[in-house]
């Protein structure tokens, strides 16, 4: 194979059970967003923007979905002969096989197939965040600042830091401290989860780390600091756009009802094309008591009833006389006539019966889920 700069490794393979019922029987990454896409767009987007055409997706926890949707990779322009979208599930050798054990277990077990490309470096990607992001110029960084490991962050509210693997820096930018989700953090400069490594150090990194037996196997909580440790060129990239972690069914709603604003942080419709593998589908038709107002309405959508500020992915069926309203439908769902669905997220071909109403009609109330094994009356 043809040897590359720099290559990516997409790390897909989180459950997000904190997303309950939407990721049921699929991956984080495969979840519905914004109607037309689905998480994992946006990482491989930012590649093909940034002129990276060699992705691995490393995928664990119930894969069929994710793994039909990302294909050839045509969908991102990523179906090239030398290089493209290679999906990376774990596998047995003759030592046996087992769970990725942790993300830098995850890219230890794929050494071989970065090593057939023979890149300078490495971009570590986390396919589960909302963001448009050109990661040339954060490898530009990386070049200019001779860094071993470039870290892009962003400064959080105090009161999240202690989520997020924290640094502090110096004048240069360079780490001098990192702490992986601390009670009492130092700083609230945060880690994004996206890295950029030498390849070559970060290959004796992982050798090292997978003959420790104490170690977690995790790029925040064992491989940064042990490279800090050893005195390795660490830097922060700092990154001033939008960026959204969807882990919660609160995160994960508001994320989509941004959307609907007059300047949504995050613009669908600027200058970063996001991809998509959605375009199956013939356009949306509004029947004679349709009624659409301040929503987005994906393709293959029937809608004869009401939808109101709501976001709606494809392929899905408003009745009759059905009111739809600051929800969230995903592709498939059906809401059949006379139905009410307010301040809700319906799960992929769920089914609302007729005449039934699901949710409460109330500004600030309670968020409802409904799974696509329920139905609601």
């Amino acid at each position: 194979m043809r040897k590359k700069k720099c290559i990516a490794m997409l790390l897909a393979g989180g459950q997000g059970s904190r997303l309950k019922a939407l990721t049921k029987k699929n991956a984080k990454p495969a979840v519905s967003f914004g109607g037309k896409y689905r998480i994992i767009d946006f990482s491989l987007s930012n590649c093909v923007s940034s002129g990276i055409d060699t992705v691995g997706v490393l995928t664990q926890y119930k894969p069929t979905v994710l793994n039909a949707y990302l294909g050839n990779g045509e969908a991102w322009d990523l179906d090239c002969s030398d290089g493209g979208v290679h999906v990376l599930p774990p596998y047995e050798t003759e030592n046996g096989g087992s769970w990725y054990m942790g993300t830098a277990d995850a890219i230890y077990h794929n050494i071989d197939f970065i090593d057939s490309y023979s890149p300078d470096y490495v971009l570590i990607l986390s396919g589960d965040h909302l963001y448009t992001m050109d990661y040339s110029k954060m490898l530009a960084a990386h070049q200019g600042n001779q860094a071993d490991l470039t870290v892009s962050v962003m400064t959080v509210p105090w009161e999240e830091a202690s989520r997020f693997g924290i640094m502090e820096t110096d004048e240069q930018g360079k780490i001098v401290n990192f702490q992986e989700k601390p009670k009492d953090p130092v700083s609230n400069l945060a880690s994004m989860g996206i890295y950029i490594f030498s390849w070559p150090v970060l290959r004796a990194c992982l050798l090292a780390d997978h003959e420790d037996k104490t170690s977690e196997h995790d790029f925040g909580k064992n491989i940064i600091p042990e490279m800090l440790a050893a005195g390795k060129r660490l830097f922060a990239y700092e990154f001033s756009g939008y960026w959204k972690d969807v882990g919660t069914i609160d995160s994960y709603y508001s994320a989509n009802m941004e959307l609907l604003e007059d300047k949504p942080p995050l613009d669908l419709y600027g200058s970063v094309r996001i991809y998509s593998n959605s375009n199956i589908y013939p356009p949306h038709f509004v029947g004679p008591k349709g009624d659409i107002q301040r929503s987005i309405v994906s393709n293959g959508c029937k809608i004869m009833g009401s939808v109101q500020h709501s976001v709606l992915g494809s392929n899905v069926t408003i009745g009759e006389g059905a009111v739809v309203k600051d929800s969230i439908l995903l592709n498939g769902a059906v809401v059949e006539p006379d139905a009410r669905v307010y301040r809700a997220i319906v799960s992929e071909r769920a089914t609302i019966l007729a005449g039934t109403t699901f949710g409460v009609d109330e500004e600030n109330g309670t968020i409802t889920l409904l799974g696509d094994d329920l139905t609601n009356g």
